[in-house]
């Protein structure tokens, strides 16, 4: 790590390029969010081009949230790598938490948001370990330190399979199940953090792998990151599900379609960014990355959703995801493993097989959707 440079306060933080952007995109989004609605321009063009702002300032007030996170921890003391192992990897699913929480806590009114919720978390986790993954690796093949596969790797599959079976069960994810999955999760991190120094050989190279802030900014101005990051991430992430909800409305799609696929790939937009970069560094990192969110995803995420309402799939949806979503989500996460554990490494083959996996499972959603399969 090079050396810190001037401190930075409020004053040089307000002319910060990111903060900037990130406010024009909340300014942008809100100016044409009132007056497509006083105008009623509520068509799906307008629609489409609101969900690109929304997605854009989702993760661009994410990115502004993970930079205070990570300056505020240093200051605290906590290691670098543990830093990247835990406030990254929320922060790259922060998208997926405030989008799940919000529709979860909107369902009051319109029950079909609790599939967009679900359809979420399984959208985003395949999305990831498909179509993301074998991108970054036809950019850049890599390897696959077994230490990582056998602790995130495994981890990653039977969260994936808990969340799943919690389903099954019963159809719904109460609150006390939310509340065991948030445990399992915060139960991770502590031992991240009580085995940091074990981990630091394998997992170093993900801090390397990150290019730093050239300067430091004040605890004053990482703590008003954190406060307007989160906010503006908030107003992104309720407008996305709106625009969402009334687009299936519009094309008469199921909402777990659109939250599978649209809000999905949307939210995971972080995700491709961060491991497209780390792969310019180091090898596993990029995987990582993607591992380490599909971890916080189907725990900590559908955790915090199911908290602040209870989760049941729709009877209108129910075969979709029970018999479509979940099994492909599983075995795409299962292709995945299986590739790792082949010599530990990656080939751009493989990436190829991946991406194609992703497709076709778009292609059974929109063969369901005409009514070619009936589940």
């Amino acid at each position: 790590m090079g050396e810190v440079k001037a401190e930075h306060g409020l004053g040089a933080l307000l002319q910060w390029n990111t903060l900037i952007i990130t406010i024009a995109l909340t300014i942008t989004l809100a100016f044409l969010d009132t007056l497509s609605t006083g105008m009623g321009w509520e068509n799906i063009t307008i629609l489409l081009i609101l969900i690109v702002i929304a997605i854009a300032l989702l993760i661009t007030s994410a990115n502004f949230f993970i930079e205070g996170a990570k300056g505020l921890a240093r200051r605290a003391g906590i290691a670098e790598v543990v830093i990247g192992l835990t406030i990254v990897s929320i922060g790259t699913s922060l998208p997926e938490i405030l989008v799940t929480s919000t529709a979860a806590k909107e369902s009051v009114n319109d029950p079909a948001l609790l599939d967009l919720a679900i359809g979420n978390i399984y959208g985003s986790v395949l999305v990831q370990i498909t179509l993301i993954l074998g991108i970054v690796i036809i950019y850049r093949p890599f390897e696959i330190r077994p230490n990582w596969l056998r602790r995130d790797g495994l981890l990653m599959l039977g969260a994936v399979l808990l969340m799943s079976l919690l389903l099954y069960q019963g159809s719904e994810l109460s609150r006390v199940e939310g509340v065991i999955l948030c445990l399992i999760y915060f139960a991770y991190i502590f031992w991240l953090l009580n085995n940091r120094e074990r981990i630091k050989a394998d997992e170093l190279s993900v801090v390397d792998g990150k290019k730093s802030t050239e300067f430091s900014w004040s605890s004053t101005a990482y703590l008003v990151m954190i406060i307007l990051g989160l906010g503006m991430a908030l107003y992104a992430a309720f407008q996305l599900v709106d625009y969402a909800s009334q687009i299936a409305i519009m094309l008469n799609v199921p909402h777990a379609i659109v939250g599978t696929t649209m809000s999905g790939l949307g939210t995971s937009l972080p995700e491709l960014t961060v491991a497209l970069m780390a792969a310019k560094h180091s090898q596993g990192v990029a995987i990582g990355t993607l591992v380490g969110s599909n971890i916080t995803d189907p725990l900590l995420s559908i955790g915090i959703a199911s908290i602040v309402h209870p989760l049941s799939i729709t009877p209108e949806s129910y075969n979709l995801i029970v018999y479509l979503i979940i099994p492909a989500t599983i075995l795409g996460v299962c292709l995945c493993l299986v590739m790792m554990w082949t010599d530990f490494k990656f080939q751009r083959w493989e990436g190829g097989i991946l991406i194609g996996f992703y497709l076709f499972f778009l292609v059974l959603l929109e063969m369901q959707r005409r009514g070619f399969i009936v589940l």
